[in-house]
């Protein structure tokens, strides 16, 4: 196969040339590599750089390693031994080949990645199949010993827009709302703590986002079953109501009926999906002090998202302004104006880190209209 080479943070490796023919050119070539995912990685890499050096993982498992490229800016970037794993030979050859381009020391397995996890333990476990994380999940779980990441880029399910779909991966019910995007990384975080605390370990989010066609959780693992009931009792439901904007959060396995706050109509129950902070503002800040040794610049797309993050709310919901103006019939004014305005109220209010029209606030929604519509 052609190879071309591509340079990611501090890390130069051959890549399959792809197909530009093709109408989604990285599935054309005979090892997949998205350079669109770069970001991810990039994220991965930095987040692991800014932990003390005792609280990184003692080994890290790029469970679908494809061409390798995570695992091996793991090993090259920031040190800690590195196992990847992929079911196509090619794969594991060019993963070996680079690794060996770099002067890095890797294992190479060639197994199924349920059963590798089901067979080994591993300090940190990452999982970036092509579709769904569900399948892999479980094994996932058992094999990570302080970290699981995990990516979906199957967000059509995890938002709503495919129902059953997303039904059937997640056993969980999304919603295709305005807020889709925090749907779907919640109804996963969710779908991940319930498959970890049956074996009486809880989880902490560290680092979480959605972004265009992919949701990455970073996750802390932590054991006992305190811990698993401390991260289930996070796990609830969104109650929005079909007629109006109106949405009310509820903690809990079971829905309970609630009415809608707004227009007193009945509301439909999203979830079950995590409640509550969805990263750790520490961990956040250590990331972004790290970015200028990890070789990444800054006023980058990831500075950005993470500065982004640092300061948002941890509501599972937001208001599109934009939909919100439209509905009242009003001219929607700048979004920092309308934020200064929910501030000035007593209010807390923020962006959201996936859409630039979102706002994230605890006011109720005529609060919201008013600091929209105020002259």
């Amino acid at each position: 196969m052609d190879l071309v080479p591509v340079t990611e943070g501090r890390t130069t490796v051959l890549v399959p040339a792809p197909d530009p023919s093709a109408s989604f050119p990285p599935g054309s070539a005979p090892v997949f590599y998205n350079p669109r995912m770069a970001l991810n990685r990039d994220a991965t890499v930095l987040f692991l750089r800014a932990l003390p050096v005792e609280s990184r993982p003692a080994d890290y498992l790029d469970a679908m390693g494809a061409t390798g490229l995570r695992g091996l800016r793991v090993a090259g970037e920031v040190g800690v031994p590195v196992t990847i794993n992929d079911r196509n030979p090619r794969a594991l050859g060019l993963a070996a080949l680079n690794a060996e381009r770099l002067g890095l020391v890797i294992e190479t397995v060639r197994s199924d990645a349920n059963a590798l996890m089901s067979s080994r333990r591993f300090g940190a476990v990452d999982l970036d199949p092509f579709g769904s994380p569900a399948p892999f999940t479980d094994a996932a779980c058992r094999s990570a010993v302080r970290y699981l990441f995990v990516t979906a880029t199957d967000t059509a399910p995890l938002c709503g827009a495919h129902l059953r779909a997303g039904m059937r991966r997640y056993f969980a019910r999304p919603m295709n709302t305005e807020y889709h995007a925090e749907v779907g990384l919640r109804v996963l975080l969710g779908f991940v703590a319930r498959e970890l605390v049956k074996y009486d370990r809880g989880l902490a989010p560290l680092c979480c986002f959605a972004r265009e066609h992919f949701v990455r959780l970073q996750l802390g693992v932590r054991p006992g079953a305190a811990a698993a009931d401390t991260t289930l009792g996070r796990i609830g439901y969104i109650h929005q109501c079909p007629s109006c904007p109106g949405r009310v959060e509820q903690i809990g396995l079971v829905a309970e009926p609630e009415m809608c706050p707004a227009c007193g109509g009945t509301t439909v129950p999203i979830g079950p999906l995590w409640l509550g902070c969805v990263n750790d503002p520490s961990t956040l800040e250590a990331m972004l002090a790290s970015l200028p040794s990890a070789g990444l610049e800054r006023g980058t797309a990831l500075e950005r998202l993470l500065a982004t993050l640092v300061g948002e709310l941890s509501t599972a919901t937001h208001y599109d302004y934009h939909v919100l103006a439209k509905r009242v019939g009003a001219s929607p004014p700048p979004i920092e104006t309308v934020l200064e305005r929910l501030r000035g109220g007593g209010f807390a209010a923020s962006r959201a880190h996936y859409s630039g029209t979102a706002i994230k606030t605890d006011a109720p929604l005529t609060r919201v209209i008013d600091a929209l519509t105020a002259p």
